[in-house]
């Protein structure tokens, strides 16, 4: 059954949607029926057993389901993460293991991670993909390593590992991680709106990652010329606001897995803007697997965004680039929007596919 949820970073929202069996009240009285923890140790730095399963007893009594997240597997940004390395007493893949372990117990089977993070700076250099340290391709080779050393923890406790196309890895080198691997333990968290990051159209990405879906982190975009004149922006809109067609996004998520949880992932007060300086030598040279015609058909939306600002349809670039000081407000309205949305889509396939949507 699929079902519509949210995704929440406890550590990025500290004390506004409570903690632990709380946390569960708060999104269920919202009307959602799932959730996605960013990460295990925001939900008990210890993995205290106590806080966990009163956690669980929670979820099972709401009947929310619970995915999990363990943390990223980018050895070259293992310090970011130095609360997975604790767990193992100094060791990374004991501390990954040690939250496998705790999620099998606790039943929590769908599992989140990605390869690297957002960094505070300028693209191309806002992600690590850009680090000339640590050349991309060597990151990649590592993280093909950390996979192949975590893959029989996962197959002992039959746990699935979703990769999330995240802002830093295009789906092109995301499905040849997966091929390779060639494990069902193994596989894809689709977010739509990031992919475009990298120069890709969501439609073809989707098309890319879908034999091998896993779980999602959803929300919509609108995608915008840069001011400069030199590339594109992407903001991120509540399912249903943006350039997004969701009856095909659903279409094809559902048909790829049957059942698959919706969870939107929320944005507080942030408009999500993410430069994309197609014309930058440097940000080109990053991307081999770049098509001309995902390109085209980005700026396609840029110009239709574009002409629909100016006829008074749809925001502007202005409108868009603004920052919110009610996180909580600001969120709630961002998942409530967009799972009004996904149900109003979900309701025209009609009841053949019973369904539910929770939020990350």
């Amino acid at each position: 059954m699929t079902r519509v949820g949210s995704d929440i970073s406890l550590a990025r929202v500290g004390d506004l949607w409570g903690h632990g069996p709380a946390l569960l009240d708060t999104l269920h009285a919202q009307g959602l029926e799932g959730i996605n923890v960013r990460t295990l140790t925001d939900l008990s730095p210890t993995l205290d057993i106590g806080e966990l399963e009163a956690f669980r007893q929670r979820a099972d009594e709401l009947d929310m389901y619970v995915e999990m997240g363990v943390g990223k597997i980018n050895p070259y940004m293992t310090a970011e993460l130095p609360e997975v390395r604790a767990l193992g007493d100094g060791d990374f893949i004991a501390g990954m293991e040690r939250m496998f372990a705790v999620c099998a117990d606790m039943g929590w089977t769908t599992l989140w991670t990605a390869c690297a993070g957002v960094k505070e700076y300028a693209a191309p250099y806002d992600t690590d993909r850009a680090r000339r340290e640590a050349p991309w391709p060597d990151q990649l080779r590592a993280i093909r390593t950390l996979v192949d050393k975590l893959l029989p923890a996962l197959r002992h406790y039959d746990l699935a590992l979703g990769i999330e196309t995240h802002e830093e890895i295009t789906t092109y080198e995301l499905v040849r991680i997966v091929e390779d691997v060639d494990d069902p333990h193994i596989g894809i968290c689709f977010d739509p709106a990031n992919p475009i990051a990298r120069g890709e159209d969501p439609r073809a990405a989707l098309e890319r990652i879908a034999p091998y879906l896993i779980s999602t982190q959803l929300r919509d975009v609108h995608v915008l010329p840069s001011p400069d004149g030199e590339g594109l922006t992407r903001f991120l809109r509540p399912c249903g606001d943006g350039q997004l067609d969701w009856s095909e996004v659903l279409g094809t998520l559902l048909a790829a897995r049957p059942g698959v949880n919706l969870t939107i992932e929320g944005v507080g007060g942030w408009s999500g803007r993410s430069d994309v300086p197609t014309g930058d030598p440097i940000w080109r040279s990053l991307h081999p697997d770049l098509s001309e015609d995902e390109l085209t058909s980005l700026r396609a939306l840029g110009a239709a965004s574009m002409q629909a600002a100016a006829d008074g349809r749809e925001p502007s670039f202005a409108d868009l680039d603004v920052f919110r000081p009610d996180m909580r407000a600001a969120h709630d309205d961002f998942v409530a929007r967009s799972a009004a949305h996904l149900r109003s889509v979900l309701a025209v396939r009609a009841a053949s596919v019973p369904t539910s949507i929770g939020a990350s």
